[in-house]
């Protein structure tokens, strides 16, 4: 196998949950560009239906399926419609998510306990239902956020600590199902991205970061879907229960 084939993902099947829009519509269409047919989850249907037309136009199957992952019964439901219209599950990209800008003296409970339901329990739920039909050679990825490592100077205690969760959450699955079930799990830290996240960011606030980032300006949905494919690929098969940061060097600056 070359170098370049160990990135195509030919034959293999990728779910891809918070589909609709955003980060969630470039890792489809890149996972489609490199082989794979794809899975969308998300619970804005209307949206879902537009990526899958944007997969098929790429020479990939697709399906769509409504998908609230805070409910583990949705879970299960989207990884039985992979497996019963593809075969099989290779992939799984936990990217739903929710933000929250709330300060820690106002936030409620049922406030901070929504984000962690979707951001960390939901991306459990998932992983428990794909790691049950995965393979040996299978890969999961959860998008955690650099807020996991370094603060936004935004009040996003909830947030944070969700994708601070994850990081854990894919350290103990990689340990326990690599060396058992073949699976590897891995997570992905992103920076500033383009997306509906930065697109409701107070007026200023990304101009005001840009000192942080050594690259000197916010990633493009591209360039860290480029990163998701390596790591669902056999380019990364010697890569397990670690954290890749792709930030433009925020969190060494």
């Amino acid at each position: 196998m070359s170098v370049l084939d160990r990135f195509r993902l030919d034959g293999r099947v990728a779910v891809v949950t918070g589909a609709s829009s955003g980060l969630g519509v470039a890792f489809a269409t890149a996972l489609a560009e490199a082989g794979a047919d794809v899975v969308l989850g998300a619970r804005r249907t209307q949206k879902l239906e537009a990526v899958r037309t944007a997969v098929e136009k790429l020479g990939r199957r697709a399906i769509a399926v409504p998908t609230d992952i805070a409910r583990p019964e949705d879970c299960r439901a989207l990884v039985d419609a992979a497996v019963r219209t593809f075969g099989r599950l290779d992939v799984l990209v936990n990217n739903a998510g929710i933000s929250s800008e709330i300060p820690a003296a106002q936030e409620t409970p049922k406030q901070f306990r929504e984000v962690v339901d979707i951001n960390l329990n939901g991306s459990y739920w998932m992983a428990q239902a794909a790691g049950a039909v995965m393979l040996p050679g299978s890969a999961i990825v959860n998008i955690s956020s650099i807020l996991a490592l370094v603060t936004g100077g935004l009040p996003q205690a909830a947030y944070s600590a969700s994708k601070a969760g994850l990081l854990g959450l894919t350290r103990d699955l990689a340990q326990q199902w690599t060396p058992t079930k073949g699976i590897r799990v891995n997570a992905l830290a992103p920076g500033l991205f383009t997306s509906e996240m930065t697109d409701g960011y107070a007026e200023g606030y990304l101009e005001a970061m840009m000192p942080r980032v050594l690259a000197g300006r916010v990633g493009q949905p591209e360039e860290l879907a480029a990163a998701l494919v390596f790591l669902v690929s056999d380019a990364s098969s010697y890569i397990t229960g670690t954290t890749l940061t792709v930030d433009g060097g925020t969190h060494i600056a």
